[in-house]
């Protein structure tokens, strides 16, 4: 199998394993599909300790008011009490106003938190150094328990509004957002390696050869951006071990350096003709006047 190791710009992603035989358009089909799986994985895990910790979000109508100017504008949030945790609720208002402060207990929140753990080791960018190459099927499972752990904290399920609930029904509204930027979409994703555009309509063994054996870097890029910057001859690790490799040499220098003190050659022990002297009664003979 030929492994991509996929980047986005200079960081990484995830691996990918694929054939030399692979048409390029499906190979960026089943890359953008899992770069986007990933991201809304993490967005999900970025929700859900706000749900543990302040409960359901409010009708948008009603975020970032006041109390005070809920009760002036007369609003009710009337999914307060359909979607109630079980064990029922702990008050933690919201500081920010964008949730009811209706909030699970702490054994509920500590299966959401445990969940979502889960999940983010599963499609971690930790798995790069491990050598675990990404599926959607491990995109899947990572889904599906968090899913799961919020209809077991929400029996009732979530507010239609609540971005949990449009994350999981494919509904999420990104636009304005600093994650609208990340996601890439097939349409305008391009895959580029060794400073060259792969060209859907091609085959992978088009520019890389008949060989299954082999690992490379691609990066995917939106359309209109230009080419990415290329790879570094050595890698960030290769740079810091060689960097260790010339640290130890210069100790190991000094260390010869302080090896080289001539001083000890004026010892008397150092003295080749001492044992003659000795035995001659030479060897406290003391040149001067006395």
């Amino acid at each position: 199998m030929v492994q991509l190791h996929v980047k986005r710009g200079d960081e990484s992603q995830f691996l990918f394993n694929t054939t030399v035989l692979a048409p390029v358009e499906s190979v960026i089909q089943q890359i953008t599909a899992i770069y986007n799986g990933r991201l809304k994985v993490d967005r999900i895990c970025s929700e859900i300790p706000e749900l543990a910790d302040h409960g359901t979000t409010l009708p948008p109508n009603m975020q970032g008011l006041t109390e005070e100017q809920i009760v002036d504008l007369n609003l009710i949030d009337e999914w307060e009490e359909k979607c109630v945790p079980s064990g029922g609720p702990v008050l933690r208002r919201d500081e920010i106003g964008r949730r009811n402060g209706q909030a699970p207990n702490d054994k509920m929140k500590e299966v959401l938190m445990r969940t979502v753990e889960e999940a983010k080791a599963l499609i971690s960018k930790k798995q790069v150094q491990a050598n675990v190459c990404v599926t959607m099927e491990m995109i899947k499972e990572a889904l599906d328990p968090l899913r799961g752990a919020v209809m077991i904290v929400y029996p009732m399920g979530l507010p239609p509004h609540d971005p949990i609930r449009m994350e999981f029904e494919d509904r999420e509204d990104l636009s304005g957002t600093q994650a609208s930027l990340q996601v890439v979409t097939e349409e305008e994703c391009q895959l580029w390696w060794a400073g060259k555009e792969m060209q859907r309509g091609k085959k992978l063994q088009d520019y890389i050869g008949k060989n299954e054996k082999t690992k490379l870097v691609v990066k995917i890029q939106k359309k209109g951006q230009g080419a990415p910057g290329r790879e570094p001859v050595i890698t960030e690790e290769q740079q810091k071990q060689m960097m260790m490799r010339q640290y130890r040499r210069q100790e190991e220098l000094k260390k010869l350096e302080e090896g080289d003190d001539d001083s000890h050659m004026d010892s008397e022990w150092t003295d080749r003709q001492a044992l003659r002297k000795q035995f001659q009664g030479l060897s406290n003979i003391k040149w001067g006047p006395r």
